[in-house]
């Protein structure tokens, strides 16, 4: 699906702002932002904890100017699963928080005429949902206290009453989080565009387009220069010594597919980049790379999850000053405007599906008992479809901590044919991954067949807690396993809890000095594994989360505040990201 972009032959009119909204069909409409979470908008508790189905309202206005042209109404996301209707007539369904979807309203509206648009959200998550939730469990921080008969009934109370249990540690944000946008293009017009670039400076463009007609193309240089043109739906071009596109300290430099049919226009920009696995070395454009950058949550205040690109653009910023170069989109697909903003400032990004907390305790199989896989699959795939062009996305990640654990073989039959698909829908064919848990390993048989070992480690912190001299020897135990698989490695998440401003002249658990010895301590025994190639600390600020005893206002492990004021561990950061530049 084309991200929408306006030009001479294409109409883009965004359809954000204030709209009205309520949590319940018999409640009167009040106001609400679009794009953003609808959670912390209003000072009211319903918005916080809501639980269901909650509507948006609108009126969508067809200019007169937009006579005799294809016309598309655009969501970017809306959490979880919505309805869109048209003046009272369905138009859409779809599932999931994190992709975009669309529909023709052509034949639905005449230009020059206003209707209503109505979107029904619902937020609600269980074990066949991606991100996943709990039915009649606990949250993910929570306690089971089982055996205990007035907690029992409290928990079936919260499944009469409806309560989501995430069996994730981020808040549940919810509703129309994305822009809406209507977008024109002529009837005749492009679907589709593949670019497979190679650092030789040959481009293969794949155009899928609706209609007939003739098919041109330009390669465009940074400047608008014409390097290299062609005919045809399927066209191999080459541009002499291209410039290569490179994370910073190097150069980010893009090309642009200019794609002409008919009446219709289309410009797709790309990279001339390689990545690739040899041996345990991450290579890029031929050479070995170490990845180090903190993980990441789409989360401001008051927003959400809801886009906002000027908190991208002062994030990507604090990027630079740490002297990070990647980016995990963990644990979901990030709205499209960051991809296209990591492109051009040059970092690597990890594409992580929203598969995060497949699992449901060692007596159930989740793998054989929750319809997942097919959805998963489809999630996968769009995910791919996406972003397949970005030269900033360098690895796919199938999800993030499932139970690999319990059912090594339910695992492994689950998430192989997930690998296979990754490859497969990828004309790029970038390497693939599956972010691990911190569990028995030794059990674990899916993790250790990705191109990449991705493992999240909590040593010192969720176990040995505040005991960093005994971390370290567990930590290099667990190591000396890894290093026998012979896989480049990446640790994909590790941190410790830190209130800003919280010191002591003995570090201990919280404080801002036990951060910054806790790193040190992992980074010791990172330092001395060559096969570990990748370093991505949780997380890069302070983020909201589902309340509970282990969280005060939210997790606190970031290197920022929420309000992105550093704190000691990202000055310890910014130091030691120096040193690889050199």
């Amino acid at each position: 699906m084309l991200y929408p972009r306006m030009n001479a032959a294409r109409t883009l009119i965004d359809l954000g702002g204030i709209w009205d909204f309520r949590l319940d069909s018999r409640d009167p409409w009040q106001t609400i932002a679009v794009p953003a979470s609808y959670n912390d908008q209003k000072a009211d508790r319903r918005f916080r904890s809501h639980v269901g189905l909650a509507w948006y309202r609108t009126q969508l206005v067809i200019p007169s100017l937009l006579e005799g042209q294809r016309r598309v109404l655009r969501f970017d996301a809306v959490t979880h699963d919505a309805q869109v209707y048209l003046d009272g007539q369905l138009l859409c369904s779809h599932r999931g928080g994190f992709l975009p979807f669309e529909a023709d309203i052509t034949d639905r509206t005449e230009a020059g005429r206003t209707y209503e648009l109505l979107i029904q959200v619902d937020n609600r998550i269980s074990h066949s949902t991606l991100p996943v939730g709990n039915e009649g469990g606990t949250a993910f921080f929570g306690s089971d206290n089982p055996g205990i008969p007035s907690v029992e009934a409290g928990k079936l109370r919260q499944q009469e009453i409806g309560v989501n249990l995430p069996n994730f540690d981020f808040f549940n944000y919810a509703g129309i989080t994305r822009p809406v946008r209507l977008y024109t293009t002529p009837h005749a017009y492009i679907r589709d565009v593949t670019l497979i670039p190679d650092v030789s400076g040959t481009v293969r463009v794949i155009t899928s387009v609706c209609g007939s007609g003739d098919i041109h193309i330009d390669i465009l240089d940074a400047q608008g220069h014409i390097a290299a043109a062609g005919d045809g739906a399927d066209c191999t071009m080459h541009v002499s010594n291209p410039r290569l596109w490179e994370p910073r300290p190097g150069t980010p430099y893009l090309y642009s597919a200019r794609i002409s049919f008919g009446e219709d226009l289309y410009e797709q920009p790309f990279g001339f980049r390689s990545v690739e696995i040899r041996g345990h070395e991450f290579l890029l454009n031929g050479k070995p790379i170490h990845l180090h950058g903190p993980c990441k949550h789409e989360d401001t205040p008051f927003h959400g999850r809801g886009l906002d690109v000027c908190a991208n653009v002062t994030d990507i910023s604090l990027y630079h000053w740490l002297n990070a170069n990647v980016l995990r989109m963990s644990h979901y697909p990030y709205a499209e405007e960051m991809y296209d903003l990591c492109d051009r400032e040059g970092i690597l990004v990890i594409d992580e599906t929203p598969a995060v907390g497949i699992g449901a305790g060692d007596k159930v199989d989740p793998y054989k008992t929750f319809p997942l896989f097919e959805y998963h699959k489809e999630v996968l795939a769009d995910m791919i479809a996406r972003d397949k062009n970005h030269p900033c996305v360098i690895l796919w990640s199938l999800g993030n901590e499932p139970d690999t654990e319990h059912f090594p073989q339910s695992a492994y039959d689950y998430w192989k044919p997930l690998y296979d698909l990754a490859h497969a829908l990828d004309p790029q064919n970038r390497p693939v991954t599956l972010v691990c848990c911190q569990n028995d390993y030794t059990k674990d048989l899916i993790t250790r067949t990705m191109d990449v070992v991705c493992i999240n480690r909590y040593y010192g912190w969720y176990n040995l807690s505040g005991d960093l001299d005994t971390a370290k020897y567990a930590w290099n135990i667990e190591l000396d396993f890894w290093q026998e698989i012979d896989k480049p490695l990446i640790l994909s998440e590790y941190g410790a809890d830190t209130v800003n401003g919280l010191h002591g002249v003995v570090p201990e658990m919280f404080t801002e000095e036990f951060q910054v010895e806790y790193y040190e301590a992992v980074h010791e025994c990172l330092d001395a594994r060559p096969f570990v190639i990748g370093e991505l600390p949780w997380n890069f600020a302070d983020f909201g989360t589902q309340q509970g005893p282990m969280r005060s206002g939210g997790n606190r492990k970031g290197l920022f505040t929420r309000d992105r004021k550093p704190k000691m561990a990202a000055h310890y950061f910014r130091r030691r990201w120096n040193d690889f530049k050199k």
